[in-house]
């Protein structure tokens, strides 16, 4: 659901007030740090990954089951923590763009149709 003007504007405020407040706490919300934090689990995740599997080979042609599920399990858990950090956003490393009015719809099927919604419902569409 998206932010009404009012909400909008406010959010700004709040945003420009803490960046003058507090720059680098700021800065972490803004993301560069914490998107710089999730792109160094991301890599961990991955080298993890990697490990699990030589430990599931290993496992495999020692015939030790306990060291095969042992990278198993390892191999899963690496997995959620890269997706975890994915989620989060390990992304390109552009800020996030806060403007005092609403942003258009990024083009998707569901958001426009959210919008024509909101017009009919405020009797702008009919």
């Amino acid at each position: 659901m998206p932010l009404s003007d009012e909400e909008a504007r406010l959010l700004h405020q709040l945003e420009q007030s803490l960046a003058a407040e507090d720059p680098d706490f700021a800065s972490t919300l803004r993301g560069s740090k914490f998107m710089a934090h999730n792109r160094r689990m991301a890599v961990g995740a991955v080298l993890g990954f990697i490990a699990g599997l030589v430990l599931l080979f290993a496992g495999a042609v020692s015939a030790m089951t306990w060291l095969g599920v042992l990278g198993f399990v390892a191999m899963l858990s690496m997995s959620y923590l890269f997706l975890n950090a994915y989620k989060r956003g390990i992304g390109s490393g552009h800020e996030v763009e806060s403007s005092s009015t609403p942003s258009k719809p990024a083009g998707k099927f569901v958001d426009r149709m959210e919008e024509r919604w909101q017009r009919r419902r405020d009797g702008d569409d009919l």
